[in-house]
């Protein structure tokens, strides 16, 4: 799993989350963005003004699961989970680079951009799981731009599960942890990926 930090967080305050999670055998990755920020502005300001912070930020991501797949890490067994800037990167990876990985989440994260941003992305995500929990009255994600995201997911061929918390602040709650864990038991090493 590559897990990505938010503003002003750190990879280790991203990588405290796996201990929470019931993964036995998971490896756990995450990249630390210089400055603790992956770029300057709001995600939903013009993607130009977050530039060149979000291509590099994507590079880094993009670096990170080419040395995973190079280890002989099949796609499919790949996760990205990130929180807050961290889950707009990763959503916006996928998106991006949309294949068959392991599974997607984004905790409280959107696509990056503003409104009438493009989404003409190409690929497929042919299935991939993707999990996005968000509080609707998040200070920093709006909820009309977190279910458009979710519904441009699902146009891409994932099979998403967006929930909305109910006054819940900009944080991680058990309910996303529980569902984050249940979609890594479905992981489960098969046969054909253990080594002979």
């Amino acid at each position: 799993m590559i897990m990505v930090h938010g503003r002003g967080a750190s990879a280790e305050d991203i990588l405290e989350l796996a201990s929470m999670l019931d993964a036995p055998g998971l490896a756990f990755l995450a990249p630390q963005a210089a400055g603790h920020t992956w770029y300057p502005n709001r995600f939903l300001a013009p993607i130009s003004s977050n530039e060149p912070g979000i291509s590099s930020a994507l590079s880094v991501l993009a670096d990170i699961e080419g040395r995973v797949l190079n280890a002989g890490i099949p796609a499919g067994r790949v996760f990205f989970l990130g929180f807050s800037q961290g889950a707009c990167l990763a959503l916006e990876y996928a998106a991006r680079n949309a294949r068959r990985f392991g599974g997607i989440i984004g905790l409280s994260g959107s696509l990056i951009g503003p409104a009438e941003a493009p989404r003409s992305y190409a690929g497929s995500l042919g299935g991939v799981p993707v999990f996005m929990g968000c509080s609707d009255i998040d200070p920093h994600i709006p909820k009309d731009r977190f279910l458009a995201s979710a519904e441009v997911l699902k146009s891409l061929g994932a099979e998403v599960d967006a929930r909305i918390y109910p006054g819940m602040g900009h944080v991680i709650n058990q309910d996303e942890v529980t569902a984050v864990t249940r979609m890594l038991s479905n992981l489960q090493p098969r046969a054909a990926d253990r080594p002979s």
